[in-house]
């Protein structure tokens, strides 16, 4: 057991947290949604930058509703808003998440008919309720829409969710059409259909109220909504070893990259565990003061290894930017922009920074 305990040393991983660009991606995808008001998104942690570090700066914005999945993920948020502002997508499938919604005062979003017996019995009062309309994930189908039990339901937000809104797909009108179909047959105050990609889809899908999540934090899903978002996240990584390779020399596991010639490499503290995965492998690089950093060889749990070529001057203890705009960093990887946020590691050192540095050769890959 320990009982002296010391505080660490600082991490070799540190992800800035521009709030100053989230705070602005809000406020235009606010402005995009026309007369309706744009809510957040705040699931998975804030699709991994912190709820701490993010939602006071969403608050701060101006939004009022915010969304989770998990029940878990309710508790964090209350740090920093009303019950009633937020809602839990997942909704109740068992008594005790319907008595835990009622305690808190949050509100479910009832998927289902197992769902509204769930919430009835328990005594729940206002909920939000999910439509399906093509998704066929969560949410209530067409044909369920005529139950008598629904009409029991104290319905604040009548919801959907689009499943193609990224493109110019057929799909998004006819769940615009379904939805609306949907309107009409249960009792409701308020709509919402849009997601981020939703919102650029134009007004007839904003309703009262959009649901935007990668955007806010520096996704761009679709190109109409390019110009409008800003970089949120900015990783760093330190070097933790430096060495010379001579011809012949193999870095890495499976021996997937052998130096030609005599060369510097720096042994960087980034891995996969920190969601760095390897698919950037051999194609990725990361960047000094607009140099950049080419990747050799495989990416290993905790480390990745890069030429110092074009940066002779560093060292252990320098720094090193993940290009991490998120378009650019999706199209090097092969990964999704959600999957390049939500999978950043715990072992980052995460910090509000407003204003942080976004020249192109810091900010995009």
């Amino acid at each position: 057991m320990n009982t002296h305990p010391q505080t660490p040393p600082p991490r070799t991983l540190r992800l800035a947290i521009d709030t100053t660009a989230l705070a602005h991606n809000w406020r235009a995808l606010d402005k995009l949604s026309g007369t309706a008001r744009a809510g957040a998104a705040v699931k998975a942690d804030c699709y991994g930058l912190g709820t701490h570090n993010c939602v006071p700066a969403l608050v701060e914005a101006g939004a009022r509703d915010f969304f989770v999945a998990h029940w878990s993920e309710v508790a964090p948020v209350l740090d920093h808003v009303a019950p009633q502002q937020v809602a839990v997508l997942h909704g109740v499938m068992t008594g005790e998440e319907a008595r835990y919604a009622i305690a808190t005062g949050v509100r479910p979003v009832i998927n289902s008919l197992h769902q509204a017996k769930v919430w009835l019995d328990a005594g729940g009062a206002t909920c939000n309720l999910m439509v399906d309309t093509g998704i066929n994930r969560l949410g209530l189908a067409p044909t369920e829409l005529s139950d008598p039990l629904l009409a029991r339901l104290d319905v604040e937000v009548l919801m959907s969710h689009l499943s193609s809104a990224e493109e110019h797909s057929a799909a998004n009108g006819h769940q615009l059409a379904a939805f609306r179909a949907a309107q009409a047959l249960l009792p409701h105050r308020e709509t919402s259909l849009a997601n981020s990609a939703g919102i650029a889809l134009g007004r007839d899908y904003s309703c009262d109220l959009t649901r935007p999540g990668l955007a806010l934090y520096g996704g761009v899903p679709t190109p109409d909504l390019a110009g409008h978002i800003r970089q949120v996240a900015f990783p760093q990584a330190a070097i933790i070893h430096v060495r010379r390779l001579e011809a012949g020399d193999a870095v890495g596991y499976n021996r997937e990259f052998t130096a030609s010639g005599p060369m510097r490499v720096g042994t960087v503290s980034l891995g996969y565990a920190d969601g760095f995965l390897r698919s950037w492998g051999a194609k990725g690089f990361l960047r000094h003061q607009g140099r950049t950093l080419r990747l050799l060889g495989k990416v290993s749990m905790d480390m990745v290894v890069v030429d110092l070529a074009e940066a002779p001057d560093l060292g252990v203890g320098d720094w090193l930017d993940v290009p991490y705009h998120l378009p650019d960093a999706a199209q090097h990887s092969g990964l999704s922009q959600y999957e390049l946020l939500t999978t950043l590691g715990h072992r980052f050192e995460r910090s509000v920074k407003a204003h942080c540095p976004s020249d192109a050769a810091n900010a995009k890959a």
